[in-house]
């Protein structure tokens, strides 16, 4: 599956609450959440409109890594 090219930030935002992330605070144009699910953890997301694919990938390998998936089954779990 490929990464898409016209994710937001809000858009990644609302999509990882499926993961039982929640926003702990903004700096900048940068928004900082975090989940207790499988553990602490914490994800930066840049409020941007698109975010570069790179960008997002290394953040989805982040989370999927957190969460025991691939990049792939991660996408397919948020609907991205």
């Amino acid at each position: 599956m490929k990464i898409p090219r016209d994710c937001t930030g809000q858009h990644l935002v609302k999509a990882l609450r499926k993961f039982g992330y929640s926003i702990v605070r903004q700096s900048g144009s940068h928004i900082i959440m975090t989940t207790q699910r499988d553990g602490e953890h914490h994800v930066t997301v840049p409020n941007h409109r698109p975010i570069k694919v790179g960008t997002l990938h290394d953040t989805l390998k982040d989370i999927a890594a957190h969460h025991h998936l691939t990049v792939e089954e991660l996408l397919r779990e948020l609907d991205l």
